[in-house]
Order: C-alpha cells, then sequence, then structure tokens
C-alpha cells in the first residue's frame, strides 16, 4: 500500500489506466499519424513539417537552435536536414563567425512550400473537434508539463 494518503494504492498505481504517460504516447502517435495525409500531399513527413514550422517562423536558425526548439539532438536533425537539402528546400552553410556552427536557410521553393502548407493546422484543427478554448487550454497545460519535464 502506497505511504501517500491521496495516492492510490500500488496495485491501482501500476494499472495503465493509471499512469499519465500512456495517452501523451497514444494521442502524439495517433496525432502524428493525423498529420501524414496531410503531409504526404506535400512530400513532408512529421519531423520534417516541424523543421519547416520554425524556419518559416524565423527565415533562418542554427543547427543546434532547431535541435533546442525541437528536443532533438544533431544526429537525428542531420539526416532530415540532408533530405530538406536534396529537395531544394533548404539550405545548409557554415556561419562565418563561428566554423562550428551550421545555419540552415529557407530556399524559395522551401518558402513557396510555406503557402501549400497553410491548410494543415486547419485541417487537423477541425479534425480535432475541439472549440478553440478547448484547444487552447489543453495547448497551455502540455506546454507547462514540457517545461516541468526539461
Amino acid at each position: 500500500m502506497s505511504d501517500n494518503p491521496s495516492l492510490p494504492s500500488d496495485e491501482t498505481l501500476l494499472k495503465l489506466e493509471s499512469q499519465l504517460c500512456f495517452p501523451i504516447y497514444a494521442v502524439s502517435r495517433m496525432l502524428t499519424k493525423a498529420y501524414q495525409p496531410y503531409l504526404q500531399e506535400l512530400d513532408l513527413t512529421y519531423p520534417q513539417y516541424l523543421v519547416l514550422l520554425l524556419l518559416w517562423e524565423h527565415g533562418e536558425l542554427t543547427v543546434k537552435a532547431l535541435g533546442d526548439n525541437l528536443l532533438l539532438d544533431s544526429g537525428t536533425l542531420t539526416p532530415l536536414l540532408k533530405r530538406l537539402e536534396q529537395k531544394q528546400w533548404v539550405s545548409r552553410r557554415r556561419d562565418p563567425r563561428d566554423e562550428r556552427s551550421v545555419i540552415i536557410g529557407l530556399l524559395p521553393a522551401g518558402r513557396e512550400l510555406q503557402q501549400r502548407a497553410c491548410h494543415v493546422p486547419e485541417a487537423l484543427f477541425a479534425r480535432l473537434g475541439m472549440s478553440p478554448a478547448e484547444f487552447e487550454a489543453l495547448r497551455t497545460q502540455l506546454q507547462q508539463l514540457l517545461i516541468r519535464l526539461s
């Protein structure tokens, strides 16, 4: 039995339905899957879409800044960025002020893709069937959880 009176018993704590991690994991997988048909139209993977969202917002960022924002390491980002570069959506260049740093910038085709991607958030929002207030409250709670776990 748990020593903390506000917590359920050990037996209840070890049930899948008692876990916070599982619904977050399952929702993450299902949400990523929900994006797939919209992103396939654009020839994008979900991680590539996340990188492009940041670049559409900032124009260019270092690989380190992309990794920090997306909580991804350079080993995950490098092959993803190479594929975006092969599609001629982004460029990679060394920072002249710091040769160790690589700057990722949008190319014209990457900027053009932004216009084609505008429907993606709207389509997902409609699919969720949430009110704007519900959506914002959930997003805020998840952001706060991310901060607590960081």
